[in-house]
Order: C-alpha cells, then sequence, then structure tokens
C-alpha cells in the first residue's frame, strides 16, 4: 500500500490572503505593506531583464567582428540557432531543477554562467585570439550555448521571483527584456565609432557587457534584502511552510476535506486551485461520525493540539469546539492519501492523467488557436530575418556599420512595439491573425536587399533600413499581442495551461524561422570575400607598339572598369598616356 503525503493550497478566498497579510505585518511590526519608494525595486528589475538577455545580444550584436574573423562562415546564424535550441532544452531542465535547488541558486547560477563565459570569449578569443580560426568558430558556438542554458533558467526562475511581488514589478522584468537589445546596440555603437581597432573595440563592447552583468548581479544581492522583497517572499512561501500552514488553514465541523484531481475536466471547473476541497455534507456530522467517514474514504488526517483546539478526557482523539465561540476549528498539518496498489497508482494515474491531460490541451487549443498561430507566424518571419539575412546586406558606404545599424534599428522599433502593445485597443481574432500573416511579405523583401549579392535587387542603405523598422515594430506588437489576449479567452483554471501552450507555439515559430533562415542564406549564392572591392586587371606595359589610342585602351578595358564612357575618338594618345599615368 502506497502513502502520498500531498500538500497544497486552499482557495479560501480574499479574507484567507487578508488574514495572512496581516498577520505578516504585525510580525513585522509594521501597519501597512513596504513601499517601493523612488520605484527603487521597480528599476532593480527591470535591470534584471536586461541582465538575463544581455550576454545572447553581445554576440549577435557584434556581428561586425564576428564576420570579419570568420568570413564566408554562417556564424550569425549558427549562433542563433544554438541559442533557440539549447534554450529549449534548458526550459525543460528548469522544471526539474524547481523542486531541487532553490530560487536564489538557479538565479546566481545564471549570472556566474554569463559572467564567465563573456569574459573567456573577450580574453582568450578576441584578444589572444589564443585557438585556430576553426577552433574558434566552434569556441563561440559553444559560449553561445552554454550562455543560453545559464540565462535560459535565470529568466524563468526570475519570473517564478517576480510572481511572489506585486503584478507590475513582472511587467518591470518584460520591459527589461526589451530594452536589452537597445541597451547592447547602443553600446556597440558608441564603442565602434570612439575607436577605430576593431580588435580592441569589440574587448571595450564585451568588457561593459561583463560590468552590466556584475551590476545586475550586485543589485540582485541587495534587492532579496529589501524589506519590500522579503515581506512579499514570506508572504507568499507561507503558503508552503508546514508551520505556518497549520496557523493558517482551517477546516469548519460542516465541512468535508476531499481530494481535488485538477485534471479532471469536472473537478477542474470548481475553481479549486489546490488538492484540498472543502464540501459540505448532510446535516451536521459529530466528530465520531467525520472521523468514520473519513476512514471510509482511506484518508486520515492529523490533527493539531493548538492553543485554541480542545481534546476531551474520555477520547483524546476527539476534538471538542472552542469554549469561547462555540464553534470547532480543526487545524490540518498533512493530508495522507492511501493508495490502494501499485498497479492503480501507476497505470490508473499515468495513463489517466495523460488522457485528461491530451483533452485539456485540445479544448484549450479549439478557443484559442487564433492566438497560437499568429505568434507563431510573427516568430516564423522575424527568425527568417533577424539576425540572420540583416547581417547578410551590404553596403559599400557604410561598410561593417550596416549589420550594426539595422540591428539597432530592429531592436529600437521592436521596444516601441511592445510599448504599443499594451494600448488598449479591440483586437478581434480574425484581424489578428491576418496582420500577423501578412508580415511574410517583409521576408521576399529583405532577401532581395541581399540578393544576389553584389548586386541586390534593390540596392542602397534606405530600403533595408525602412523594412527593419517595419519588422521590428510588427514584431513588437504582433509578438506580444497574442501572449496578453490568449489567457482571457479561458476560464481561470485554464490560464496556465494556456501560457504553455503559447509558449509552445512561440518556440515552433523561433526553431521553424531559425531553419528558413539557412534556406534563404543558400538561396542567395556563396558569400563575397569583399563584395565592394573593384578588381582592375593589371597595368599594360607601354612601348612604342601599343602607344596608340585604340591599342592602350584594348590594353586597358577602359569603358569596362570607369564609371564614364569615353568617346575614343576624341582621345589623342598622349591624353590616353596622361591618364594612364594618373
Amino acid at each position: 500500500m502506497d502513502e502520498n503525503i500531498s500538500r497544497g493550497y486552499i482557495q479560501l478566498g480574499k479574507s484567507f490572503k487578508t488574514d495572512r497579510i496581516l498577520r505578516r505585518l504585525s510580525e513585522a511590526g509594521h501597519s501597512k505593506p513596504p513601499e517601493d519608494r523612488c520605484h527603487c525595486i521597480y528599476l532593480a528589475l527591470l535591470l534584471a531583464g536586461v541582465g538575463f538577455l544581455l550576454p545572447y545580444n553581445s554576440f549577435i550584436i557584434a556581428v561586425d567582428y564576428f564576420q570579419a574573423r570568420y568570413p564566408g562562415t554562417t556564424i550569425v546564424f549558427d549562433m542563433s540557432l544554438v541559442y533557440i535550441l539549447v534554450a529549449f532544452v534548458a526550459v525543460v531542465i528548469n522544471n526539474l531543477l524547481v523542486e531541487t535547488l532553490t530560487l536564489n541558486v538557479r538565479i546566481t547560477f545564471g549570472y556566474i554562467i554569463s559572467f564567465f563565459t563573456l569574459l573567456f570569449v573577450a580574453v582568450f578569443e578576441i584578444w589572444f585570439e589564443s585557438f585556430t580560426h576553426t577552433t574558434g568558430y566552434h569556441i563561440n558556438l559553444l559560449a553561445v550555448a552554454v550562455v543560453a542554458f545559464g540565462c535560459t533558467v535565470q529568466q524563468s526562475s526570475f519570473y517564478g521571483y517576480t510572481s511572489m511581488l506585486p503584478s507590475r514589478y513582472t511587467q518591470a522584468v518584460m520591459t527589461g527584456e526589451s530594452a536589452a537589445g537597445l541597451l547592447i546596440s547602443t553600446n556597440r555603437i558608441l564603442t565602434k565609432a570612439l575607436l577605430d581597432d576593431e580588435k580592441f573595440n569589440t574587448v571595450l563592447f564585451f568588457c561593459i557587457s561583463i560590468g552590466i552583468v556584475l551590476f545586475c548581479f550586485t543589485i540582485h544581492f541587495v534587492l532579496q534584502r529589501t524589506e519590500f522583497v522579503k515581506f512579499y517572499v514570506s508572504l507568499c512561501s507561507s503558503c508552503t511552510d508546514d508551520d505556518d500552514l497549520n496557523k493558517r488553514i482551517t477546516l469548519e465541523p460542516t465541512e468535508d476535506v476531499g481530494l481535488v484531481d485538477m485534471l479532471d475536466p469536472n473537478e477542474s471547473k470548481s475553481g479549486k486551485y489546490g488538492v484540498l476541497s472543502l464540501r459540505s455534507p448532510p446535516p451536521s456530522p459529530t466528530p465520531d461520525s467525520a472521523f468514520q467517514s473519513t476512514e471510509m474514504l482511506d484518508q486520515s488526517y492529523d490533527i493539531s493540539d493548538d492553543n485554541d483546539i480542545y481534546r476531551t478526557p474520555d477520547d483524546p482523539d476527539a476534538l471538542s469546539p472552542l469554549p469561547s465561540t462555540g464553534v470547532t476549528t480543526y487545524r490540518v498539518h498533512d493530508v495522507v492519501v492511501k493508495m490502494r496498489g501499485t498497479a492503480y497508482t501507476k497505470h490508473i494515474q499515468m495513463w489517466g492523467g495523460i488522457k485528461r491531460g491530451v483533452i485539456a490541451r485540445w479544448q484549450v487549443a479549439r478557443t484559442v488557436w487564433p492566438f497560437m498561430l499568429s505568434i507563431a507566424m510573427a516568430y516564423f518571419v522575424t527568425l527568417c530575418l533577424f539576425p540572420g539575412i540583416e547581417s547578410e546586406i551590404v553596403s559599400c558606404h557604410l561598410g561593417s556599420w550596416m549589420p550594426v545599424i539595422l540591428m539597432a534599428i530592429f531592436n529600437c522599433s521592436d521596444f516601441v512595439g511592445k510599448i504599443l502593445a499594451s494600448v488598449p485597443y479591440e483586437w478581434t481574432k480574425g484581424k489578428l491573425l491576418l496582420l500577423s500573416a501578412s508580415r511574410i511579405i517583409l521576408v521576399p523583401n529583405m532577401a532581395m536587399c541581399a540578393a544576389p549579392r553584389g548586386s541586390p535587387l534593390i540596392p542602397g542603405e534606405g530600403w533595408p533600413m525602412i523594412l527593419s523598422l517595419l519588422l521590428g515594430l510588427s514584431n513588437g506588437v504582433f509578438g506580444s499581442v497574442p501572449m496578453i489576449l490568449a489567457p482571457k479567452m479561458v476560464p481561470d483554471d485554464q490560464k496556465e495551461l494556456t501560457g504553455n501552450i503559447m509558449t509552445l507555439s512561440y518556440s515552433l515559430g523561433l526553431t521553424t524561422g531559425s531553419g528558413i533562415a539557412y534556406l534563404i542564406d543558400y538561396m542567395l549564392g556563396p558569400p563575397l570575400m569583399k563584395p565592394c572591392m573593384m578588381t582592375v586587371s593589371p597595368m599594360p606595359v607601354l612601348s612604342s607598339d601599343n602607344l596608340t589610342t585604340s591599342g592602350v585602351l584594348s590594353e586597358m578595358n577602359v569603358t569596362s572598369y570607369y564609371p564614364l564612357q569615353w568617346n575614343i575618338s576624341t582621345l589623342s594618345s598622349v591624353d590616353v598616356f596622361n591618364t594612364t599615368l594618373s
């Protein structure tokens, strides 16, 4: 016979939460909850959002250095794909670490990984160039993979951290994520503009990123020791602490206790959020009959002996009413569920849970499928072009500045788009899906700015910048609105499941978009080593035999290498000779 000790939350209404807040205030000696004066907590969490996306952005935004270091390769494409795949694995592993490692350990792990990885790349790969060309290429991909793992664990842990605070602080972390790309693009533009030496300005760029990561970790270290954070964290942790749980949860004698299976559609519609369900049985059972009822359910409850609970002299296991109120109060320590037989536990629970899980997800997907498709399409289009194809657009005027400027435009407009997504607007499912799908037109237009290599169909710098602006702005809007609206379409008990399904759609769009980016790059043809350098044939040797107008012009192929079409008949041999020497 298996025994599973289950602890969970009980939905007791606002009065239960209010009681916990008042008790915490009394214990801490406060008359009201601590305040976030000067918005310091908000700004600290905004920096936290910057901190766990900054390391990856540091690799991507330094595209000019990596393209010069590894010419003719798909270094930017490879970094993007490696990050996405490793981040997906990290999300799965983090779900296992939730119950194994504390939240603070997981967050600190992400900062340490980011700090030492960026430091290693800056010193050994960029400054000293300690590795060969091929080894260095793989070292950079490995560094991106390590950063992806650490930062993804840190990111998901931070959202659990901020969920214990008021909701505006979760929004602060999301804003920080959007600002990370903008901040790192500004960093790259400044370091590149101030220093001409590409190696030195890239090392300085990475050192500034390392300093920001270290600063974010220091802020987090101070943040978790503030009265504001400790108050709300202790308030939430009281729900899972055994001693505190005993002080908080009370069962009235007119209530029966059972277990709620949240995967059961009939149970999940009741709106209860934990394993304990309070039900009203037939009229006024005595304590003895209540215990007989629980024995019939094969459930046993350890009832505490507290100051306001009295036990009868005749039967120490029976409970009597409080003298002051005449109301009996039960205090629950643990709920011990005795399942009959290993076969039931392993077979019924596993297969029944899988079946109910699939049904529940199918029901949610039928409701929110337009939002799932919208967010998948949004990130599919974005990853088809950013950062890979944007890094392949060449400008003979801007040179290595071109990809840096395009990525800065994208990050800035994406930040603006996420702000616009919070503006109230009546989005219909059809309109959202149509506009999100219409972004596909950006793919061929942006590709024509790079294809064919050397003489693109859409030349110049203006159109690529406009298209990058539209790509970032639309990504900010249509990458956020579906995630905001989808949970509003389902009941409260399905919101978390909806978030999981939307995240799956988001990841699917990222992965498929990265794959299509490789196909587009293949269609562009092999990269040109020096696309803007004109190749001039060797200077002809002048002699008395070929020192004529037609001879010199024929040897030099003047009309092929000079932008002006010369009228050969008007040139004398002396003019041609002087022009050749100049």
